[in-house]
């Protein structure tokens, strides 16, 4: 007989099933193509030069999930998504390592997951054909930003998930085709500015669509309750250490210390089996993680009275803006490590809060924070050549 004192065994879901058989799936494939390459994996070369073979395809929608990061590899993406998960299910269950609540405790993260990768699919299936051995194009930007901003901002459900993805494939990434392509390449400018105004472009367009059409984002479903850490944070040495980790998953709406784990695993297991691999190929793996670590560090203590005044900050948009640009365009170097680090903590985090700050009520406020690191990086970037011809 079960009575109220009786621990309750919790079953393993269909979504924990499914998760736990493509994870298998995936780590059998990754030591197929480890023992089939010698103990080596494909880089990224033989990847582009590939296309449009089917793996290569595979390949280069996988890498979009971590191109947010300038990483643009498949083990560095199944990663990310393998530390996102583990942190859902152990937020699920309140578990007490499961670090910063994944996608801010709203709970919306398997909505917002879900959007940001049918985003990613169709800007694939419908953009595409842009991409050749010779061209890189910015087909991850679905994956990063409107879909998610959506799902945020009204909530879950198909509908808005659903018109989330298919609003960032048809805004966000021809938006971003049209600025890398035709400001950016003409102008020698680094592509992440491109990237980050297509998306601030497109999710304007769209938010304003939304709301003279409310019946995109009308929606019957119930947010659950948001969960409610159990105490305070300190905002000592720990928390700040956290902090930098979690800003590593910030830019896909995850901002979770196990995500982060997962993606910088990722990101160095690839780097191990081929240092060309990762980062477009640059070999420059290394210095990128030194100097996006130091920056989101700096920004961590440089704006931590502003982290707790507010809880929280976007200490992560020189993470994926002004540093990696400034390292694969000047090198690795320590000079291009440590001023594009400090010159993006200074810089783009206020700048961010600033025109978030100044949007109207029906933008998410992520708008904000891609505009800022388009114009840190156009401001940073040019700085750091400057100092290196000192």
């Amino acid at each position: 007989m079960q009575t109220l004192f009786t621990p309750k065994t919790r079953h393993p879901s269909r979504a924990d099933i499914t998760v736990l058989l493509l994870g298998l799936i995936s780590a059998f494939l990754a030591l197929w193509v480890i023992l089939s390459h010698g103990g080596s994996w494909p880089g990224y070369g033989e990847m582009v030069a590939s296309l449009p073979h089917p793996v290569a395809w595979l390949r280069w929608i996988l890498g979009d999930i971590s191109e947010v990061a300038f990483y643009k590899h498949e083990l560095a993406s199944l990663g990310l998504l393998s530390g996102a998960y583990l942190a859902w299910w152990a937020s699920k269950r309140g578990k007490a390592w499961q670090g910063f609540s994944i996608s801010y405790g709203t709970g919306l993260w398997p909505w917002l997951v879900t959007s940001s990768l049918l985003g990613l699919l169709l800007s694939n299936m419908l953009w595409g054909w842009s991409v050749t051995a010779e061209t890189w194009q910015p087909t991850f930007a679905a994956f990063v930003s409107l879909p998610a901003a959506m799902v945020l901002m009204f909530g879950g459900g198909w509908k808005i998930t659903l018109n989330g993805a298919l609003l960032g494939a048809l805004l966000v990434t021809p938006m971003c085709l049209l600025i890398v392509n035709f400001v950016c390449v003409p102008l020698g400018l680094p592509v992440v500015i491109g990237n980050v105004m297509g998306m601030a472009v497109g999710s304007v367009i769209a938010f304003v669509l939304c709301r003279r059409v409310p019946s995109l984002v009308r929606s019957d479903y119930i947010a659950p309750a948001r969960s409610v850490p159990p105490k305070p944070p300190t905002y000592g040495v720990v928390w700040s250490l956290r902090r930098v980790l979690a800003d590593f998953s910030e830019a896909p709406f995850f901002g979770n210390e196990l995500a982060s784990l997962g993606l910088l695993a990722g990101v160095l297991l690839a780097y191990a089996l081929n240092p060309i691999g990762p980062a477009y190929g640059s070999g420059l793996v290394l210095p990128l993680l030194a100097a996006q670590a130091l920056t989101s560090a700096l920004g961590v203590l440089i704006w931590r009275h502003q982290w707790i005044k507010r809880g929280w900050y976007p200490t992560y948009v020189p993470l994926v803006s002004v540093v990696p640009a400034a390292v694969l365009t000047h090198g690795g170097s320590w000079t291009v490590i440590g001023s594009s680090a400090l010159l993006g903590a200074l810089i783009a985090p206020p700048l961010a809060n600033a025109i978030a700050g100044r949007l109207p009520a029906h933008f998410h406020p992520y708008i904000g924070n891609v505009i800022s690191m388009a114009l840190s990086t156009l401001l940073i970037v040019p700085v750091v050549g400057w100092l290196l011809q000192m």
